[in-house]
């Protein structure tokens, strides 16, 4: 008879792996902000929360907190736990953000070339 493991053991498993974990972030950023605080905390119980919390600077409980429901982390917690775990924030356009710089330009290299 093969063993089985619950759903939370192979998720933690399977963010174990940077690459795995990056992408379940991003998913969960576009989802919403309290689904990204669950998967940053669900990664970084993946990596051993108090090994994160150390490398983050900051104490365990500390980030159990900041990444419960009612937690609300700083920005400076946020990039310590994300550097620690390897990662990093990043800012880049919305599809409507790009489209309407793209709509500008013709216009804009009009002015430019007069």
């Amino acid at each position: 008879m093969t063993k089985t493991r619950s759903y939370r053991q192979s998720l933690l498993a399977a963010l174990a792996d940077p690459v795995e974990a990056s992408a379940y972030l991003n998913a969960a950023l576009e989802d919403s902000p309290q689904a990204f605080l669950k998967a940053l905390r669900n990664v970084a119980q993946a990596r051993q929360m108090s090994r994160v919390a150390k490398d983050a600077g900051i104490q365990r409980e500390t980030l159990y907190r900041s990444f419960s429901e009612q937690g609300n982390p700083t920005l400076e917690t946020l990039s310590s736990v994300l550097a620690a775990l390897g990662m990093k924030l990043s800012v880049s356009l919305s599809d409507s953000g790009a489209a309407a710089i793209l709509a500008r330009l013709p216009e804009s290299r009009a002015r430019i070339s007069s």
